[in-house]
């Protein structure tokens, strides 16, 4: 688990927001972003799959996509703990 300072501006299925997380549970899993949503005030973490980077005119970045929420059957359970 890592505290991002300072939090990185995403995109999200959500809305625009900031990370301020970043969980990584190691190599065969998803990288986790917790986000908090600039519009609600709602605080989320999403799958790597599911964020995008802002749009940053600097980069070249003008026309990000807007994420898609991952898929029922994509969202498992994550373990706290290894398993077996």
């Amino acid at each position: 688990m890592l505290q991002l300072n300072p939090p990185l501006p995403l995109n999200t299925p959500k809305g625009e927001g900031f990370a301020h997380i970043l969980i990584d549970y190691g190599p065969e899993s998803d990288l986790y972003w917790t986000v908090f949503i600039t519009a609600t005030g709602e605080i989320w973490t999403f799958a790597n799959r599911e964020v995008r980077a802002s749009k940053n005119i600097t980069l070249g970045r003008t026309h990000p996509q807007k994420p898609q929420p991952a898929a029922a059957e994509e969202r498992l359970p994550v373990p706290m703990y290894p398993v077996g």
